[in-house]
């Protein structure tokens, strides 16, 4: 018996489970509050940038769980079922039609509370929300 791998034709689905993968690990879904200002933060970069979602949620620099050696990056294999991980789809999928309100100000930076990367330090954030400190 010969087995064949039957891909989904709908490719407009697999960014949706890509970002919300992406933000599942870097906020493990703690709050519906943090997962809205990492979704609309990374809506403002696509919109200030011109750059599409691929590119932004495959930077490293900005996703730490990206990192092969980043205690995160095993978090990038969530269950589908997983309840955080589906409040994450639901959240991107209303981004994706415009009905999510921008819930971090317009920023297009963040990093965790307990660390300081260079590019933070001569700046104020605008807005912490559950330990993610977001900068314009």
């Amino acid at each position: 018996m010969h087995l064949r791998l039957i891909k989904n034709p709908d490719e407009s689905k697999k960014i949706v489970y890509d970002i919300a993968r992406i933000v599942y690990a870097e906020t493990h879904a703690t709050s519906l509050q943090v997962v809205e200002a990492l979704v609309s933060m990374i809506k403002n970069i696509c919109n200030t940038s011109g750059q599409d979602f691929a590119s932004i949620i495959s930077d490293s620099d900005m996703f730490e769980s990206l990192k092969e050696n980043s205690c995160r990056h095993n978090l990038l294999k969530v269950d589908v079922h997983n309840r955080g991980f589906q409040m994450c789809l639901r959240v991107v999928k209303r981004m994706l039609n415009d009905d999510l309100p921008d819930s971090c100000y317009g920023a297009t930076k963040f990093h965790r509370a307990n660390e300081m990367p260079s590019w933070a330090v001569a700046r104020g954030y605008i807005a912490d929300v559950d330990g993610l400190l977001f900068y314009l």
